[in-house]
């Protein structure tokens, strides 16, 4: 029976376009061999949020039924991705009495500690994804990690609280729900990405990574294990691909082929023309002019991303630089280019910590599909019978490290 065989799904639901990984678990290792994969053009949202239910329905559909055809399995559940400028990262702490002297600390303390923790400091119109303990306190005494088992009476708890707009969520797993598909968990793409991307070394050192996607670019920075900040902008690719339209005066479509195949983050020196063919006829721009509109709009997205590690308190204070990932970051440069504007390391992220091979799946755009479908592969684990573990106390953190240890 399929029930007996171990599957994990991730889909990645971008603005531009829908990524979906199928992995199979394997039941002595643990560890997912990709053997589906699929992706399409997606409509009906807006930066990250859903415009028409239709439109993402149907590219998640159509993805699935690659996934589907290349793996043998239907997909009924899957972690999802969330993206949009309305997700925010908030610094929470509160503190609970847990008990007698002598009470040992259970897990529904903890989840009893984030209720009061983020009572008061998350609206009540944001749908909270997830709750990252920096540290507890117990009985004064600080820089515990994971206190269950441990024994005390007060327990105060310092967190990082990811939350979204619940409405914006709710039409997402719509959505998803309209191509008969169960959201197991909603993570933010950039998280997600995280987790096929990173290693524990830049997690515990400070490290960001920048998502470049079509119509956003998110950040999430790293450091000491722990998740410290979230934050989107609402621009990505298709800024770039608009620009090239209306720089070059030529349609979108034809921008979009010239983006793709002769655009750099790195001005060139040597003047050229290039040429792209379009409906049978052979259309040619000047290389140059090129390089100067894509290299505009990209020193606005990094100064926004900068912004963001700011807020962080990050900004040049990155010890493993910054890791980037989505489709932009295929652009040829890109790797040089972020680290002469943000002042930090970087380097083009390429998944990994999964079995098989499959066309593109290591490349930076397939990132958030294969982390959440690893995600869905570690939750898998603690899962009773497919329900929802997105609030699981520190999750994602726990599943994220998970993978670095023997």
């Amino acid at each position: 029976m399929q029930e007996q065989s171990r599957y994990a799904v991730g889909i990645d639901v971008g603005t531009t376009m829908v990524r979906c990984v199928v992995g199979h678990i394997d039941p002595t290792t643990g560890t997912p061999t990709i053997v589906g994969v699929g992706q399409a053009p997606n409509s009906g949202m807006r930066k990250g949020t859903v415009s028409n239910l239709n439109g993402p329905a149907q590219a998640i559909d159509q993805a699935l039924g690659d996934a589907e055809r290349m793996s043998g399995y239907e997909v009924n559940a899957a972690t999802i991705s969330v993206n949009g400028s309305h997700i925010v990262s908030t610094k929470a702490d509160g503190m609970i009495a847990v008990g007698m002297a002598d009470h040992e600390v259970v897990e529904e303390d903890v989840l009893r500690l984030e209720d009061v923790a983020t009572t008061g400091k998350v609206p009540a119109n944001r749908e909270i994804l997830e709750v990252v303990p920096f540290s507890y306190t117990l009985d004064g005494q600080g820089g515990i990690k994971d206190p269950v088992g441990m024994t005390g009476t007060r327990l105060e708890i310092n967190a990082n609280v990811v939350s979204a707009m619940a409405p914006y969520v709710a039409n997402l797993q719509k959505a998803v729900e309209l191509a008969t598909v169960k959201p197991h968990a909603t993570i933010p793409s950039v998280m997600a990405a995280a987790k096929a991307v990173l290693n524990e070394s830049q997690i515990e050192n400070g490290v960001a990574v920048v998502d470049l996607g079509g119509a956003t670019t998110s950040v999430a920075v790293f450091e000491e294990g722990d998740l410290q900040y979230v934050g989107v902008v609402s621009m990505g690719g298709v800024n770039i691909t608009n620009d090239l339209a209306i720089g070059l005066k030529t349609d979108p479509e034809v921008a979009e082929k010239v983006k793709l195949q002769h655009a750099a983050a790195i001005a060139r020196s040597e003047p050229r023309k290039v040429s792209i063919k379009h409906e049978k006829e052979t259309l040619f721009f000047d290389q140059a002019e090129i390089d100067e509109i894509v290299e505009a709009r990209l020193e606005e997205i990094l100064e926004l991303v900068n912004k963001e590690l700011k807020k962080a308190g990050r900004a040049g204070q990155l010890p493993s630089g910054a890791v980037l990932t989505g489709g932009t970051a295929n652009l040829k440069g890109i790797a040089e280019y972020a680290k002469s504007q943000l002042g930090v390391a970087a380097r083009v992220g390429k998944p990994h910590g999964f079995g098989g091979v499959a066309d593109e799946i290591d490349k930076p755009h397939f990132a958030a599909a294969v982390g959440l479908m690893l995600v869905d592969a570690e939750a898998a684990t603690v899962r009773p019978h497919g329900g929802n573990t997105s609030k699981k106390s520190g999750g994602f953190i726990k599943t994220l490290l998970s993978k670095f240890k023997p």
